[in-house]
């Protein structure tokens, strides 16, 4: 491991472990692995962005899943498609 890759290890260690999503709500962070009708969706998306919002690390947690393009749940307030564009606005 190089280090830079040590020190991004590192620095996201510490953001992640002082998330609010961790515990027994992070299931509410992504989508079940069974099908979800839209109403459930968007009640556990509300929700998990409850949470978000009063979250120590929700920009660094939006900068990582930006980084690293994630393409599931909720990271740092957003869903997977409110990022995607977000992206496509940074790149137009």
């Amino acid at each position: 491991m190089s280090l830079r890759a040590a020190e991004l290890s590192t620095t996201e260690e510490i953001w992640q472990e002082r998330a609010l999503c961790r515990g027994p709500e992070s299931a509410l962070f992504f989508p079940p692995t069974t099908s979800e009708r839209k109403e459930d969706r968007e009640w556990r998306e509300a929700k998990a962005k409850e949470i978000c919002v009063t979250c120590p690390v929700c920009s660094e947690c939006l900068d990582y899943a930006l980084s690293i393009r994630e393409p599931h749940g909720i990271w740092g307030g957003l869903t997977e498609v409110e990022r995607r564009g977000l992206l496509a606005q940074q790149v137009g």
